[in-house]
């Protein structure tokens, strides 16, 4: 080989769809892609002569381990520079290193039934939805074991050319990859495709597709998955479908399938959430007219007549309350009564969704055979490298070598900690920036909306200051998280990279851990703010509240927070699903474009797979973890803030019937293939998922008892609206509005606000958004009776909601094992048979040594008892 990158390449053998060496025998298992140096423009002699000696020391120590090469130039005239070295793995390199990785292999067809779904008796049904299994065939299950070679005769080996599928040798050839030296200096060794390709001595290292999307290999042999996986996953036709789950783990590894398994299970269970969500809004929706409180705000003679105070010191001027009219209607759609059920409902939802996919995890482990998993999983090569320390093993009492001692570890952890809370300490800092937005553009937009309308209705009814403000502050906050999103992912992978984790698997959970917590503090704070901050410290006219001693508080609109909320929910949901899918489909399409644009010209030659493949975008480092945190960010949103917003569990359900198939299309057409990578679950989301479970009980109840109006509205109706505190006969919400709203004496302004010029104005009083003493009593302007029974009420219903929640969720999490008995059975069962036939096949080998043993030993002694006594 290093005759040939010396002097001559092998010239590209005239089949597109091969996905073998030039003599059609040995399998290209991965590819590495370089620019020859001799070629290039601007040829820097000293770099450039680095880089090949670098790249020979790996390619030759390559040959060495076992692994066998080719080199083919790039057929395209633009990219003749390129040099693609083509990777086999011959069967005792395979061998060798599937049993170092412990991976486990085929003994002998499984023969154990599976349960019949639930839903056999509805074929006419579901046949519909299910995956044409004349077109994908079902795969054929095995008992399996880890590899030993020594029992090579134990496994079920028809064909070695088949015996280890194309992922398992993309993963074994990588992993010899990650793992390879190229160059020793100052006593550290450095090592791996990953620095190579980073530091750009390599350009890509990737496996092969299998053949195109668009239509099947000409080659007979092909099993065109790819073009499967196309037309009966990601293609738009197949939307309604079932996902093939067991080829895509076949075809992208479990990591990858399990991803597509748990998207598709979250989406099944937003059916039911999207179908309750709908009918509580469309209940809202019909109730409408029926709500008092709204109609009075509406009402010229109730609300028309009531003036409020001013929101600001200076510029602000009084208004008429019907000036929210619209804003009150809407919000008697999302403050209803439909909103409790729904918030109640979710909380057991959750419930229900986290236990049911936890045994649908388990029967995924089963049948992909994960579930010893964590004893295969090798240590990650830079942990690997690090390893200079010797330490006592606890449990063997033998030497280990650990990259740092425990008080070294203790300083990383400490500073990994220190930069994550630096980065959350910014975020909170940006959020403050948009509180100081939000308190000082209110002013303005005061001052300027009354100014440009004149007097004149639309403008009036549908931009209030109120509405204005939190529209700009919401796209703002938008901007600045998408900003501090793309800083932090860098920062993210630096700070994990330092701390050093064992294997990938902790590489992930750490990563994943950093970045949510980030993003939930980034994607959430400002709702947690109008939820739970906005208009709930804001004092009253003659006493206002200021942020930093210059901002005056801002203050809720007469119906509460709600649907503020809700506003601020639909833009950054909206805004961040449109902003993802330009990042995620737009953008690599237009790329991809553009490189074959720019490589292919008019009617090119034929262009080989490995070229091909090339010009694709490759996954990146992070491979699915944006897409698991995207989903979770969603999660959220659907859980934490679904009292405010009833529908999002129906755009979430749209969105992800789309995402599903986006991400099936994106890695079957634009996408380099991935290397395979076992996965035994879903990793840190789950306990992630966990947590926001249990968070979105308190969240969904601080929102009804705080931001909404709905327990003042109840404490109204059932005590303030009959004697002895109310003049109505019978319950009833008439009057609210003039319960809930609370009387200011302009002459107030004067004595209490320093320069005001409210004072003296040609109002007398104004009302404003409170519950206290009118003035001229003797509590003046303190919180009246009304006030406190409903702080009782707001945290009597929070505590009664949560327990109530809490005990049904623990119900069901005790009621609901995470493991189903059939799968526990399928489990140990499969253990026995597959103990039972390595047992049985180590004793026929045993028995025919012994045997063999024996007749050698019987031949000898009959030898020796012919033989002439003289012998």
């Amino acid at each position: 080989f290093q005759q040939v990158t010396a002097k001559s390449y092998l010239q590209f053998n005239g089949k597109p769809d091969s996905l073998y060496f030039n003599d059609g025998q040995r399998r290209i298992d991965f590819v590495l892609v370089y620019e020859d140096e001799s070629r290039k423009e601007t040829n820097k002699k000293g770099s450039n002569e680095k880089q090949r000696r670098k790249r020979q020391a790996y390619e030759s120590n390559l040959i060495c381990d076992g692994l066998q090469l080719e080199a083919t130039r790039s057929v395209s005239l633009v990219d003749d520079k390129l040099v693609f070295v083509k990777v086999h793995a011959p069967w005792e390199v395979l061998c060798t290193y599937a049993e170092i990785m412990h991976i486990k292999l085929p003994l002998k067809p499984n023969d154990l039934k599976t349960r019949s779904s639930a839903f056999d008796n509805f074929n006419w049904f579901t046949k519909l939805l299910q995956v044409d299994e004349s077109i994908i065939k079902p795969e054929q299950e095995f008992f399996t074991a880890p590899f030993e070679k020594n029992r090579m005769n134990d496994f079920y080996i028809q064909d070695r050319d088949t015996f280890f599928n194309p992922a398992t040798r993309s993963r074994i050839v990588y992993f010899i990859l990650s793992r390879i030296m190229y160059q020793v200096r100052d006593n550290v060794k450095k090592f791996g495709i990953n620095k190579l390709v980073s530091s750009g001595i390599y350009k890509a290292a990737f496996p092969l597709h299998d053949c195109n999307f668009s239509s099947p290999s000409e080659d007979l042999s092909c099993p065109n998955e790819r073009y499967l996986l196309y037309r009966e996953w990601a293609h738009p036709r197949s939307i309604y479908k079932k996902q093939p789950l067991d080829l895509i783990r076949k075809y992208y590894g479990e990591k990858i399938g399990i991803y597509f398994a748990w998207l598709g299970y979250y989406t099944q269970m937003l059916l039911l959430a999207a179908i309750v969500g709908v009918a509580c809004f469309l209940y809202g929706y019909f109730t409408q007219n029926n709500c008092t409180w709204s109609k009075e705000v509406c009402d010229p003679d109730i609300g028309g007549q009531i003036i409020m105070c001013p929101q600001c010191d200076k510029e602000c001027p009084f208004w008429s309350l019907n000036v929210t009219c619209e804003s009150s209607k809407k919000l008697c759609i999302f403050d209803s009564f439909g909103t409790l059920v729904f918030a109640v409902f979710m909380g057991v939802w959750v419930t229900l969704f986290l236990e049911f996919w936890k045994r649908r995890q388990a029967e995924l482990e089963y049948e992909w055979d994960t579930v010893e998993l964590q004893q295969e999983e090798q240590a990650r090569p830079e942990y690997e490298a690090r390893c200079t320390h010797v330490v006592i093993n606890e449990i063997t009492q033998e030497e280990e070598r650990v990259p740092f001692t425990t008080w070294g570890k203790c300083i990383r952890v400490t500073l990994c900690a220190s930069a994550v809370f630096f980065w959350i300490l910014l975020i909170i800092a940006s959020v403050i920036g948009i509180i100081v937005y939000r308190l000082s553009v209110f002013v303005i937009f005061s001052v300027n909306l009354r100014k440009i309308s004149n007097g004149t209705d639309p403008i009036q009814k549908y931009v209030t200051p109120q509405m204005a403000t939190s529209i700009t502050a919401s796209l703002i906050s938008f901007i600045i998280i998408m900003i501090l999103n793309t800083i932090y992912e860098k920062v993210a992978i630096m700070i994990t990279n330092f701390e050093l984790p064992r294997t990938q698997t902790d590489y992930e959970n750490s990563l994943t851990m950093k970045m949510f917590l980030f993003q939930f503090v980034n994607y959430y704070s400002s709702c947690f703010y109008i939820a739970f901050f906005k208009g709930k410290f804001v004092g009253y006219p003659g006493d206002p509240v200021y942020w930093l001693g210059k901002y005056r508080n801002e203050e809720c609109d007469p119906g509460g927070c709600l649907f503020e909320l809700t506003t601020q929910l639909i833009i950054i949901m909206g805004g961040k699903a449109i902003w993802n899918n330009i990042q995620e489909v737009l953008l690599p399409w237009v790329m991809n474009v553009f490189g074959r644009c720019h490589t292919v010209s008019g009617a090119e030659k034929i262009i080989p797979r490995w070229e091909q493949d090339y010009h694709l975008q490759p996954m990146g480092k992070l491979g699915l973890f944006y897409e698991y945190l995207e989903m979770i960010i969603q999660f959220g949103f659907v859980t934490l803030f679904v009292a405010s917003f009833p529908l999002a569990p129906l755009l979430a359900l749209v969105n992800n019937i789309l995402e599903i198939r986006v991400d099936a299309w994106k890695l079957t057409t634009q996408y380099r293939r991935m290397v395979p990578e076992k996965a035994q679950d879903i990793g840190a989301w789950q306990p992630i998922m966990q947590g926001i479970a249990i968070l979105a009980v308190v969240t969904n109840a601080m929102i009804i008892a705080f931001t909404s109006d709905m327990i003042p509205r109840l404490v109204y109706y059932w005590s303030f609206s009959i004697p002895p505190y109310g003049d109505h006969p019978d319950y009833t919400m008439e009057g609210y509005i003039n319960i809930s709203l609370s009387i200011f004496n302009t002459a107030d302004f004067k004595s209490r606000v320093k320069e005001s010029p409210y004072a003296g104005s040609k109002y007398d009083t104004c009302r404003y958004r409170d519950f206290r003493y009118p003035p001229g009593h003797q509590q003046e302007y303190k919180h009246n009776i009304y006030y406190w029974h409903v702080i009782a009420a707001k945290l009597a219903f929070i505590i009664v909601m949560e327990h109530i929640i809490y005990s049904v969720k623990f119900f069901i999490s005790y009621a609901i094992p995470d493991v189903s008995k059939s799968t526990k059975s399928k489990i140990k069962r499969e253990k026995y048979l597959t103990q039972k036939l390595l047992h049985e096949n180590h004793l026929k080998d045993m028995t025919k040594n012994i045997g063999v043993i024996a007749e050698k030993m019987i031949g000898a002694a009959v030898e020796n008892s012919l033989r002439p006594k003289s012998d």
